[in-house]
C-alpha cells in the first residue's frame, strides 16, 4: 500500500491545485447562471445576497445549514393550472407533489452544473421532506417566500401565496444557497400583481382570509394540512384512544381511514388550496376572469364553494362558526388541531398563528406571564380591538399576571395537567380575575 501522501487521488489532487492560480473569490455572470437555472428548467429566476436585510431574519439558519452561502438562487416552476382549479382533490395533489418534485430536480441539476467548476450548492428542498425533529417549531430550512420576493419573482398576495407577474400563483417555488457570488443581483418588482378581488376570500372553505386582509393560520392549518404533521398525530391519538374497532370507527370513518392510508403509502393530500385555484392575478392567467368575470366565477369559484366535503375545524375556533353560516352544504367535524408546544418560546411564538379574532371580540386585556423553573422568561401579551400583541419582558400594567412553572405550564396548555392542582401546588400563581385566564384559552383553542 503506498503511504498517505504517495496515494494516487492525493498526487492528483496537489498537481492539479499546483497548477492552478492561487483562490480567488468566485464571481458568476448573472445572465449566464440565468440561462442555467431555465435551461434546468426553472420558468424565472433571480439572485438574493446572504446580507439582504429582506432575508435577514433567516440569515443565521442558513449559515448553519450551509456556512459557506454567499447568495441564494430563487426560481419559480409553473403548475398546470387547470389541475389545481378541480374540485378533484386528487388531480390538486397530484400537480403539487410532481411540480414540487420537479422544482427539487431543477434544482439539484443546477448544483450539479456548477460543482464541476468548483461552485458548491445546496438544495434545501421546495417542499417535504423537512427538519421533523424540530417539529412543532419552525421545520423548514429556508422559507422560500420572502426570498423569491427579494428576488423579483413576485408579491404576497392576501391569501399569502407569492404571485408571479406572468404566471400567477399557479407556481412552485425553490431556493438554492451557492458559496458564489453573482455580478447583479435582483429586487423586487415595484408593484403587486395581487388583484385583490377576494375570490380567494369567498372560495377558503374555513374562512382563514379576511376580506380586510386578516390570515387565520390555525384555520387553514387545521383543515388544509389535516393529513400533515399536527393532524396525523391527532389521528394516531385517536386510534390510541379507541377501546377497539367499532369505537374507532365511530370516531373516524373508512373514508378518513382510507384517505389517510393514501397519504401515508403516496405522499400528503392538502385538502383545499381552493385560494390558489380561484386566484385569476397573473398576465398569463386574468384573461378569462377580464374577458367574462361572472363566467369566470361560475366556472371556477362555485365548484368549489359547491362542493360537498367534510371540513374539519377545531372546537370553539372561528372556522366553527364560520363554515355553517357560509357553507351548509359542507359538513363540518371537530378535531385537535394536534399543536402542543413544546417550550415556552414556542408557546409565545404560536400565539398569533393560533389567535381567534371573532372570539376574542370584546375582550380588551393585558397579560403578564413569568416562566421559572427549566426556561425562565418574561412576556407580555395584549389583547384589544381583536388583535394580539406578544412582546418579550413586562410591559404596562397587567389585567392578569400568571407565574408558572415552565414545565407545569406546557402540560397544562397540552391538558394533561389540571389547573386546579396547579394552583394548589403553586405551581401556576395568577392574580387578577380567573375570568381572564379562561377568557384567553379561548382565543386560542387547540
Amino acid at each position: 500500500m503506498p503511504s498517505f501522501d504517495q496515494h494516487p487521488t492525493v498526487v492528483r489532487w496537489r498537481e492539479k491545485m499546483n497548477a492552478q492560480l492561487p483562490d480567488q473569490p468566485v464571481l458568476l455572470n448573472a445572465d449566464v447562471l440565468r440561462s442555467l437555472c431555465l435551461d434546468a428548467g426553472a420558468d424565472d429566476v433571480g439572485f438574493v445576497e446572504i446580507d439582504r436585510p429582506a432575508i435577514a431574519d433567516q440569515r443565521a439558519e442558513i449559515l448553519a445549514a450551509f456556512p459557506p452561502t454567499k447568495m441564494l438562487i430563487s426560481f419559480v416552476c409553473r403548475m398546470n393550472r387547470e389541475n389545481i382549479r378541480t374540485p378533484v382533490r386528487s388531480a390538486a395533489n397530484m400537480e403539487f407533489h410532481a411540480n414540487y418534485d420537479h422544482a427539487n430536480e431543477v434544482a439539484r441539476r443546477i448544483v450539479k452544473a456548477l460543482e464541476p467548476i468548483g461552485i458548491r450548492g445546496l438544495v434545501p428542498g421546495a417542499s417535504f421532506p423537512m427538519e421533523m425533529d424540530k417539529f412543532p417549531g419552525k421545520v423548514w430550512v429556508v422559507s422560500h417566500k420572502p426570498v423569491a420576493i427579494a428576488a423579483g419573482l413576485g408579491h404576497m398576495g392576501i391569501h399569502r401565496l407569492v404571485i408571479h407577474p406572468k404566471f400567477g400563483n399557479f407556481i412552485a417555488l425553490g431556493t438554492i444557497l451557492l458559496d458564489a457570488n453573482v455580478n447583479e443581483y435582483t429586487y423586487p418588482i415595484d408593484y403587486n400583481p395581487c388583484l385583490e378581488c377576494k375570490l380567494c376570500v369567498s372560495a377558503c372553505p374555513v374562512g382563514a382570509i379576511g376580506a380586510d386582509g386578516h390570515f387565520n393560520f390555525s384555520a387553514c392549518y387545521t383543515h388544509n394540512y389535516r393529513e400533515f404533521m399536527s393532524g396525523f398525530t391527532d389521528w394516531v391519538q385517536t386510534i390510541a384512544d379507541s377501546k377497539n374497532a367499532k369505537d374507532y370507527r365511530q370516531k373516524v370513518n373508512d373514508s378518513e381511514s382510507a384517505s389517510m392510508w393514501q397519504s401515508l403509502s403516496f405522499k400528503a393530500s392538502y385538502k383545499a388550496a381552493y385560494c390558489m385555484a380561484a386566484c385569476p392575478a397573473g398576465e398569463d392567467v386574468i384573461g378569462p376572469f377580464l374577458s367574462n368575470r361572472k363566467a369566470y366565477v361560475q366556472e371556477v369559484v362555485k365548484p368549489l364553494q359547491d362542493k360537498v366535503e367534510t371540513i374539519y375545524v377545531v372546537p370553539g375556533s372561528d372556522a366553527e362558526r364560520y363554515v355553517p353560516r357560509r357553507f351548509p352544504n359542507k359538513k363540518i367535524k371537530r378535531i385537535s388541531s394536534g399543536i402542543r408546544p413544546a417550550s415556552i418560546r414556542g408557546f409565545l411564538f404560536g400565539l398569533s398563528l393560533l389567535f381567534q379574532r371573532d372570539r376574542a371580540e370584546g375582550l380588551n386585556a393585558t397579560y403578564h406571564f413569568t416562566f421559572t423553573g427549566a426556561e425562565p422568561s418574561q412576556a407580555t401579551v395584549i389583547i384589544q380591538n381583536k388583535t394580539v400583541q406578544v412582546q418579550p419582558g413586562l410591559v404596562g400594567n397587567a389585567n392578569l399576571s400568571v407565574v408558572a412553572d415552565s414545565k407545569t405550564w406546557l402540560r397544562f396548555i397540552a391538558k394533561e395537567q389540571n389547573l386546579i392542582w396547579a394552583l394548589l401546588l403553586r405551581k401556576i400563581r395568577i392574580q387578577g380575575s380567573p375570568r381572564l385566564l379562561q377568557a384567553f384559552g379561548r382565543c386560542f383553542p387547540a
